[in-house]
């Protein structure tokens, strides 16, 4: 009796364990639980395929130039934008944080449009669109840190019109960055010239006082010697 209770329950098993074969459960025996639904094996190997192709598609576009590279999230203004000096790059981020009135690192349409009223060059719509999309690298409709310091660049090197927003933005910006080149590659690197001229000054300067300041150290040093000579002499 328990052989064929035992066979029955194996009966039954196989019965729901393979429910498109078309069997049944015996007649009178009572349904097992309904197993829980299993997800298909082939889900996460589909979603592995799609990944990668999505990966090599992207990189065959790259290398096709039909799509931009992704950028590092890592930005260092310092060394991506050698021309500036560093005083400039901080002036340049504390305006730029000046007018990022939502603290979230970007410039948008509407603060850039405040910007450029207070900065007394009001720009239409259409001209505030058209600002962001001449240093828009990354296409998301505003500005971060790295393309607001391209502006600068740009103007620096001359690749500006000058009757662009952007130029009005270098030159009524607040900061004196005509010093860096705003107008043009030709300025940019006479100031850059004058600014060595200026460094070197202060260096051959600074070492003129080094060198005066060593000097008075040596002669006090004499009078020193001389004295104790003199009080040696006496105490003798």
């Amino acid at each position: 009796m328990a052989s064929e209770e035992l066979a029955s329950k194996l009966q039954r098993r196989l019965q729901w364990e393979e429910g498109d074969s078309g069997l049944q459960p015996a007649p009178g025996a009572a349904p097992d639980p309904e197993p829980q639904p299993q997800p298909p094996a082939w889900a996460p190997t589909a979603r592995a395929d799609a990944e990668l192709s999505a990966q090599l598609n992207r990189r065959l576009d790259i290398n096709e130039g039909a799509a931009r590279p992704r950028r590092c999230r890592v930005f260092h203004p310092y060394s991506e934008f050698p021309e500036f000096s560093r005083r400039l790059i901080k002036d340049l981020e504390s305006m730029f944080k000046l007018y990022d009135a939502g603290r979230d690192g970007f410039i948008d349409l509407m603060e850039l449009k405040l910007m450029m009223e207070k900065l007394g060059a009001p720009q239409t719509h259409l001209g505030l669109k058209s600002m962001i999309k001449e240093v828009d690298e990354d296409f998301d409709g505003k500005l971060s840190f790295r393309e607001f310091l391209l502006i600068f660049h740009k103007a620096a090197a001359g690749e500006l019109q000058e009757d662009s927003g952007l130029m009005a933005l270098a030159k009524l910006s607040e900061i004196d960055v005509a010093l860096e080149g705003v107008r043009g590659a030709k300025d940019f690197f006479e100031a850059k010239v004058q600014a060595l001229s200026c460094a070197s000054k202060f260096e051959a300067e600074l070492k003129a006082e080094q060198d005066e300041r060593k000097r008075e150290e040596e002669k006090r040093k004499v009078r020193q010697a001389a004295f104790r000579e003199l009080k040696a002499a006496f105490s003798a």
